[in-house]
């Protein structure tokens, strides 16, 4: 596949199984910085969005999510928007290292839904997707299935809206790239409870 003249944007939205404040969710919290940490060293990471009022990158419009918070008695939810190089370089970052330890223990601090917990999408090189489209592009996801205009690692598209077959050696060989980037994250990681 081809996919100069674009990258792929990634957003996820899930919900706690507390509020931020609680210790039930510390685990989480603690990790954070950590998986954002691992993402800017990980081969193909294009960038991300910060979140209003907090250090870091800029926010990439304003925070809104998708109406799945409803009835959820929060008004926000973990969730994150990013660009990457392509689909192999953002499940080599996905499944491995210090965020395939937070996907290992999220049961502990997140929610069974049945929505979709991320969605991909193809944006042109040079523009960035806002928190607006990351929620509609889920919405959409939820509500008609993967196709070329949302879809998921499971079902992914190229950018001319053919169905990508992915390259599971390449993603080895990022993984393999990216190990001693996050060694110093994932001794950071023995210290902190789930």
């Amino acid at each position: 596949m081809d996919a100069s003249g674009f990258h792929l944007a990634m957003y996820n939205f899930g919900l706690h199984v507390a509020p931020y404040d609680a210790p039930e969710v510390q685990g989480f919290l603690r990790r954070e910085p950590l998986n954002f940490a691992a993402a800017e060293k990980a081969s193909g990471f294009v960038g991300r969005s910060g979140y209003d009022d907090e250090p870091g990158p800029l926010s990439w419009g304003v925070q809104v999510f998708p109406r799945f918070i409803k009835g959820s008695g929060f008004d926000s939810g973990p969730s994150s928007l990013s660009l990457w190089e392509d689909v192999e370089s953002l499940m080599a970052f996905s499944y491995s290292g210090v965020h395939a330890e937070a996907l290992k223990n999220a049961r502990n601090w997140n929610t069974r839904n049945d929505w979709p917990p991320l969605v991909l999408w193809w944006v042109g090189t040079g523009r960035r997707p806002d928190w607006r489209q990351g929620a509609e592009k889920l919405e959409w996801l939820h509500d008609n299935g993967p196709g070329p205009r949302a879809f998921t690692f499971k079902q992914a598209y190229d950018p001319e809206g053919e169905r990508l077959e992915i390259d599971r050696v390449r993603i080895k060989a990022l993984v393999e790239a990216n190990a001693p980037g996050q060694r110093d994250l994932l001794a950071q990681l023995e210290s902190i409870p789930v």
